[in-house]
């Protein structure tokens, strides 16, 4: 199983960067794809992102299949299933606030932001408060990835019922750099729930392999 993760991870790169970021440069309306993705890939917080979200996709994937194999602590794997999920609903808050901005001040939006190190705090204060929340629900409980995936899988659908609308909504408008939020909404979104399909998938097959092997210590009748 653990192959299967390392594969998983690869494929979820290959998408993450081959599909999800030209879909995002069409979503925000750029007239050259091609050149806006090779702008794209020389931007260091471009690589920055995808390596957190593959980092997240390599954490819960490798938490399940190393938990087949040995006894580990409880608090490991508390303390990374803590870290994946707050991350990853730092970045669809960060994508619903962003999406609900555009939509209220259009581009205006952007100019009403904080300056110089405020945005780190308050991205950091956002990622502390999602941190304690997963933390006080996950502590005591065993299934960790199986709850953190279905939180993700809900989160993302309800990032991409608020940022889908407001794209439109800001298209419509002719808005000029307001679909720029929103086509980072949607792209966190799906990022998001093609990232809890590893997990899912892995979940599914480590039980069934389980059956498997409780079937075959079970005493014939």
């Amino acid at each position: 199983m653990r192959r299967w993760g390392i594969v998983i991870s690869l494929v979820y790169a290959v998408i993450a960067i081959a599909f999800l970021t030209p879909l995002a440069m069409w979503l925000a309306g750029s007239g050259d794809v091609r050149g806006a993705v090779t702008d794209t890939f020389a931007q260091w917080p471009y690589w920055l992102l995808v390596a957190l979200l593959v980092g997240a996709e390599a954490l819960l994937l490798f938490l399940p299949v190393d938990t087949t194999e040995k006894r580990l602590k409880p608090r490991g794997p508390l303390a990374r299933s803590v870290f994946v999920a707050s991350l990853l609903f730092l970045f669809m808050t960060v994508s619903v606030v962003g999406s609900i901005g555009v939509v209220i001040y259009s581009d205006k939006f952007f100019d009403k932001l904080p300056s110089h190190w405020w945005p780190l705090v308050s991205l950091a204060g956002i990622w502390a408060a999602w941190g304690v929340v997963f933390w006080l629900y996950l502590r005591g409980k065993t299934d960790l990835t199986t709850r953190v995936v279905n939180w993700l899988l809900r989160g993302s659908v309800l990032e991409l019922l608020i940022a889908v609308p407001a794209h439109v909504w800001v298209r419509r408008r002719n808005d000029c750099s307001a679909p720029l939020a929103t086509s980072f909404g949607i792209v966190t979104g799906i990022a998001v729930m093609l990232l809890s399909f590893g997990p899912s998938v892995l979940l599914l097959y480590k039980k069934r392999l389980e059956s498997y092997r409780t079937a075959e210590r079970a005493p014939a009748r």
